[in-house]
């Protein structure tokens, strides 16, 4: 009997092909990915003989050339994601050795380099929920790009651009993880498929309208924040959510998976909505109606609308230059309608499951943090905060522009110093509370604010969903004017750790649109430090 070195700890499955089981309880996401029951777990001790395996590696060391020059066996073992990518997939990519990523990895004849990309993503970007009420993010996509995989040759155009835009997205993380130039290059092939299969798909109404195409969309708007190549911070796919939004009705929200991705769709489109102050192309009145009034993230959509609303009136009204004794009104009218939206979501902050509200923890330094049952829930806050900066800041531009026009026809429309400063106020709180919740939301500390570490001790590495929820409300704060020098210090340093760790380069983008000066709606001044 001899020692063989301390055996794997993963599941059985993971451990026949040759990948790293993260070893969840009671089944691990691997398997899940995989479209597998997970096999279970081997018991701490196991006793084997090893000694016909030992005397079968000698032997076959002794008798193989390489063992004749220490830096061809080395080479022979060594194996870059470029050549590897290469040997494992089709021919057609060629049987060029050229040097990839530094990255030391050993031939396995049963898990491709494809697979270790799908379950790299599915880990990083995906989230489960145990129960139907439970925020995810994207958590339905395994299960769904499983099934694809299952009915490969007997589905429609749907499916395809799906799995398209899955291994288009992955390629590219773990790409981008490896530094492997082969591997982006693979994924943009991937990402050019899936466009034309998603084209290929809205051509047919039955084909449109499945969960299929509309995840495909999801994605490649995933793609496209991950290469940081919007048009400054606008998507390609913001026009292909509104139409797939409106084309697939009330039926979408009947089940959890439709629910999800129409979240997804709307808080992109709402996001751009309220930094740009761009008119959606669609008629978004309808989606008012189908919201569910029970649904905490629904409210909040409720609310988000008539916010966007009164934004894009405001803006329109900012670049006119005609004004009359009606447009005071107006105005007047618009600043009434900003303090009932702000009550609305002051509401919405009280009447809250007991599962969504924050607790206040203390770190281990002292500091004071924010935390929640669940990360999700976390990002919802966060817009929630994000909601209130803009609407407060909407409120104080409105304000003056009513003074201007109020001086025109000498009108006097009384003392609001106290009430603005009510108002920063408030911006400040909300600035201060998504600062709080940062090291919660990047998976730093647990719900009781202590460290999170992994099974060696080492703190947990963030995955990526997490910055990637929380890069629009940092934005916001970074773009307020109103945040203090530490904070914004805090901002970008989390920005940046997004953009160059984790490799979505969107994060990157925003950071560097937080240099410049902005403005609300495309023409309202976002920097309250000016006024």
């Amino acid at each position: 009997m001899v020692y063989g070195g301390k055996p794997s700890t993963g599941c059985y499955l993971c451990r026949k092909r040759k990948i790293k089981c993260d070893e969840a309880l009671p089944q691990c996401r691997n398997c899940i990915v995989y479209g597998k029951p997970c096999p279970g777990y081997r018991p701490d001790a196991i006793f084997r003989n090893e000694t016909q395996k030992v005397e079968r590696m000698v032997k076959r060391i002794n008798n193989s050339p390489e063992n004749q020059s220490q830096s061809s066996r080395h080479s022979s073992r060594e194996l870059s994601p470029r050549s590897h990518a290469s040997s494992s997939s089709s021919s057609s990519s060629g049987g060029s050795s050229s040097q990839g990523s530094p990255l030391t990895l050993y031939r396995v004849a049963d898990s491709t380099w494809d697979e270790r990309a799908i379950c790299y993503f599915f880990d990083q970007y995906t989230t489960y929920g145990e129960s139907d009420d439970c925020v995810t993010h994207l958590g339905f996509l395994p299960s769904l790009y499983s099934l694809c995989k299952e009915t490969t040759g007997n589905d429609g155009p749907a499916s395809w651009c799906l799995r398209q835009a899955v291994d288009a997205t992955a390629f590219l993380a773990l790409g981008n993880e490896v530094k492997s130039p082969a591997m982006t290059v693979k994924a943009r092939s991937s990402y050019g498929m899936a466009l034309r299969g998603v084209r290929q798909a809205l051509q047919s109404r039955s084909q449109a309208v499945k969960d299929e195409t509309f995840t495909a969309v999801v994605l490649l708007s995933l793609f496209e924040d991950i290469t940081g190549e919007r048009n400054g911070i606008l998507s390609s796919h913001t026009e292909g959510f509104q139409f797939l939004m409106k084309l697939r009705g009330q039926e979408q929200l009947e089940h959890r998976r439709g629910r999800d991705l129409f979240n997804f769709a709307y808080t992109h489109t709402h996001i751009e909505i309220l930094a740009m102050g761009d008119k959606p192309r669609f008629n978004t009145e309808w989606i008012l109606s189908m919201l569910n009034d029970s649904d905490p993230e629904h409210r909040l959509m409720v609310t988000s609308s008539k916010i966007s609303d009164l934004l894009i009136e405001a803006a329109a009204a900012a670049r006119s230059t005609q004004f009359d004794f009606g447009t005071l009104g107006k105005i007047s009218g618009w600043i009434e309608s900003g303090k009932l939206l702000d009550r609305e979501l002051v509401e919405w902050s009280r009447n809250l499951p007991e599962n969504w509200l924050p607790f206040v923890v203390y770190s281990q330094t002292g500091e004071t943090l924010i935390t929640y049952t669940r990360i999700s829930i976390g990002a919802i806050w966060n817009y929630y905060r994000a909601l209130r900066i803009v609407l407060q800041k909407l409120i104080l531009v409105i304000r003056r522009i009513l003074k201007s026009v109020s001086r025109l026809f000498r009108f006097w429309c009384g003392d609001t110093s106290q009430e603005d400063a009510t108002m920063r106020g408030v911006v400040q709180e909300m600035i201060t509370d998504v600062c709080r919740s940062i090291p919660f939301s990047l998976g730093d500390i647990d719900a009781f604010g202590n460290p999170v570490r992994s099974l060696d001790g080492r703190p947990r590495r963030m995955r990526a969903f997490h910055g990637y929820t929380l890069l629009w409300p940092l934005w916001y704060v970074l773009i307020c004017g109103m945040a203090t020098p530490e904070q914004i210090q805090q901002v970008r340093k989390v920005l940046d750790h997004v953009g160059s760790v984790q490799g979505i380069k969107l994060a990157s983008l925003l950071a560097s649109e937080g240099d410049n000066p902005f403005t609300l709606a495309g023409s309202l001044p976002m920097d309250l430090s000016t006024m």
